[in-house]
Formats: C-alpha cells, sequence, structure tokens
C-alpha cells in the first residue's frame, strides 16, 4: 500500500464533515448574531432613544461561542484521527492509552450532549426573534405606515423595552423614523436572524454527527484489547503450524 493510501485510511472522514459543519455554522452564527446585535442597538438608539450597554457583553458573548466551538471541534477532529486506522493500532496498544482513549471519548460526549442542549434553546430563542421581527417588517408592509400616514404602534412588544419605558416611546411616528425603522434596521435585522437560525440548526447537526462519531470511536478503542487479543493467538497459530512442518 502507498504512502497516499496509507493516508486515506487513517482520515477520520466522519468526524472530518462533522467538524466543516461546525465550523461552517458557527462563523455564519458568529458573524450574522455580531451584526444583528450591533444593529439592534442602533435601532434603539436611533429610532427610540434608549442606549443599552449590556449588548456589547452579548457581543462578546458570540466572539467567545465562536473560540469554544472551534476548540472543541479541533479537539475532537484531533481524538478522531488517533482513533482511525493504523494509528489506533499504535496508539492505543497499552492498556493505560486505552482507558485514556475511552475517558476522553466519554468526556468530549458529555461535553457535546450539554452544547447541544444549549444550541437548542438558543435555535428555539432565534425562531422567536425571527418571528417577531417577521411580524415588525409585516408591519413596514402596510400601505398606511409605508406612505407614512400612520404610526408603527409596538406597545404590544412591550417586553422587549427596557422596564420604565412610556407607551409613547414605544411607537414610531415620523417619516425619518418609519424610514429608519423598518429600511435600516428591521429588514437587515430580520435577515441576520434567519441566517442565524439555519447557521444554528447546522451547529446542531454537526454535534449530532459529533455524538455518533464518538461513540464510534469509543467502540473501536474499547475493541482494541480484543483486537490484539485476537492478533496475539494468530501469532501463536503460525508460530504452532510452523514448528509442526518443522517436525515433520
Amino acid at each position: 500500500m502507498g504512502c497516499f493510501e496509507k493516508c486515506l485510511t487513517r482520515v477520520p472522514y466522519a468526524t472530518l464533515i462533522a467538524t466543516i459543519m461546525c465550523a461552517l455554522g458557527v462563523v455564519i452564527f458568529c458573524g450574522t448574531m455580531y451584526r444583528g446585535a450591533t444593529l439592534a442597538v442602533l435601532m434603539f438608539s436611533e429610532v427610540f432613544n434608549l442606549q443599552l450597554f449590556w449588548m456589547d457583553a452579548v457581543k462578546m458573548t458570540f466572539v467567545l461561542i465562536g473560540a469554544c466551538m472551534g476548540a472543541l471541534g479541533l479537539m475532537i477532529l484531533t481524538l478522531g484521527f488517533l482513533a482511525t486506522g493504523a494509528t489506533r493500532h499504535k496508539v492505543y496498544r497499552g492498556w493505560g492509552w486505552r482507558v485514556s482513549g475511552r475517558l476522553s471519548c466519554a468526556i468530549f460526549m458529555c461535553v457535546t450532549y450539554t452544547l447541544q442542549l444549549a444550541w437548542l434553546i438558543m435555535f428555539c430563542f432565534l425562531v422567536i426573534s425571527t418571528f417577531v421581527f417577521t411580524v415588525f417588517w409585516k408591519m413596514c408592509e402596510n400601505p398606511r405606515v409605508a406612505s407614512f400616514q400612520d404610526d408603527i404602534d409596538l406597545t404590544q412588544f412591550y417586553f422587549m423595552f427596557p422596564e420604565g419605558t412610556r407607551q409613547e416611546h414605544m411607537k414610531v411616528s415620523g417619516e425619518s423614523a418609519v424610514k429608519g425603522f423598518c429600511k435600516d434596521h428591521v429588514e437587515k435585522i430580520e435577515i441576520m436572524f434567519i441566517l442565524a437560525t439555519v447557521a444554528s440548526l447546522l451547529v446542531i447537526l454537526s454535534l449530532i454527527h459529533y455524538l455518533m462519531c464518538l461513540s464510534a470511536n469509543y467502540a473501536h478503542i474499547r475493541d482494541q484489547d480484543k483486537f490484539l487479543q485476537f492478533q496475539d493467538l494468530q501469532m501463536l497459530n503460525d508460530h504452532e503450524l510452523l514448528a509442526g512442518k518443522d517436525r515433520f
């Protein structure tokens, strides 16, 4: 077997596909959510004259999410390389290495399962947020609002405003305010949230894929002991056959 073919047999294709899916989803999610949070801050500041200082911490959270998910993907991919093909036979020959390998797979399975629940919660939040901004956009498409004859009343969405906000501050009135609310912010934020929702779904699928890969790697490392025993037994039988031929 050539060097190229040997390398191909040591590549964990399933884990690699899951890592690509995870990286793509996290990059799109963090980018769109960071942009969406920035637009939301500008919308509340310019249209409603409200300052959301805590949004800076939220934007930094998206950066940390990207870094943590990237590190997790690289570690699981490394574990996949160690548990694939001939590399597994060399790395996990000793009892201690097999125990550490199984323990690593179990830990990563627990972490991945916990992250999957967190991403499911995030997905539900994004679905609700996308629905709310879709309602906003439908309100902007109202012919009377589009012609600046009626104001946009958001009092039914009071939960989106800081506590103590007066009702008159929950209404968008005036040509410049309506245009800034609809064209400059709501339309762009809705697109960002739609992309973020799709990206979070892609991350959830990649985490499910990771769980399947980790379960398979756990089983492969566990069965490595049986493989070594079978290999030793085969070598012993070969030696006995050779010894028998020498006697005759």
